[in-house]
């Protein structure tokens, strides 16, 4: 999470850089904010993912400071209710995607316990827990929930300590995990697929993407998504969009250029697809300011 003073500079200069940018950058066709995240429980919505059981409920999640909770919302960011994860711990959970669970039916919350502002973590872990069903404990009368038990994946990188925010499931089960972007080179790692029942395991380097990282600008990259039809990866930024075709070796290959999000969500940290071309984004609280959620089409 970035400090108060970034984001303030942030967003002054990506509304000058709005104003100031004209043809030259790409406009969401859609940028519509549908609701806030008005509750104090989840005032830090640092990942999002779409259920697909379930019509309209997204699932997020707080990053360091809150316990190990899943909270269920909506599109109007209504508080439904929240789930504690069994056999996990939030030492700074950035990302959440669902997909299905390895090697059984039903759908799985990946939760990536990723963040490391200072890149020191010796380790760092993806917990994956089979999605809760909403009409059991949670958003009835304000009960929580539990979820069943989580395994737990604990990883290193190569070369050293990283800071992640951003998580997808990829359609062959593997996971794609890109950097934040701190020391300006945007990297992305895998863990494939059969190291899913693994404790422990090292992740794979694949690529350097084409963004640079840059905190004036708001270009760190704090969330990832898989398109529904499985050919698309999104990645965001505080300010930006970027959209990449995926290939069969889990490479990216950017398409066009960036859409431009300007200064409307500060501290936005999340995205995930409603469907093929539509996209939802969540951000945490500044200052007096609640968490947003919008719909976004590029």
């Amino acid at each position: 999470m970035s400090s108060c003073r970034i984001i303030t500079v942030t967003t002054f200069l990506s509304a000058f850089l709005w104003s100031s940018a004209g043809a030259q950058v790409r406009r969401p066709r859609l940028f519509e904010e549908t609701g806030r995240l008005r509750s104090k429980a989840f005032s830090e919505s640092s990942g999002v993912a779409v259920s697909h059981r379930f019509e309209g409920l997204l699932w997020t999640h707080n990053d360091s400071g809150d316990g190990p909770y899943i909270y269920a919302t909506n599109l109007e960011g209504r508080y439904l209710g929240r789930f504690r994860v069994r056999d996990a711990r939030n030492v700074d959970w950035e990302d959440i995607a669902l997909a299905s669970c390895p090697g059984a039916e039903g759908d799985c919350l990946y939760i990536a316990d990723t963040g490391d502002n200072d890149e020191r973590r010796k380790d760092v872990s993806i917990y994956i827990v089979r999605e809760p069903d909403i009409g059991t404990g949670a958003g009835d009368h304000g009960k929580d929930g539990k979820t069943e038990r989580a395994h737990r994946i604990r990883f290193t990188y190569p070369g050293g300590a990283r800071d992640v925010e951003a998580l997808a499931v990829l359609p062959n089960g593997d996971l794609l995990l890109v950097s934040k972007g701190r020391d300006t080179k945007v990297e992305t790692f895998v863990i494939p697929a059969d190291s899913l029942a693994l404790d422990r395991t090292t992740a794979l380097r694949l690529q350097t993407l084409p963004i640079r990282g840059n905190p004036i600008q708001g270009r760190w990259v704090t969330g990832a998504a898989l398109a529904p039809d499985g050919k698309r990866v999104a990645l965001r930024t505080y300010t930006e969009l970027y959209i990449f075709a995926l290939e069969d070796n889990d490479r990216l290959v950017q398409e066009g250029t960036a859409c431009w999000l300007g200064a409307r969500e500060p501290q936005g940290e999340a995205i995930d697809f409603l469907d093929d071309s539509t996209m939802v984004l969540t951000s945490e609280s500044v200052l007096n300011h609640r968490g947003t959620v919008f719909r976004v089409r590029c």
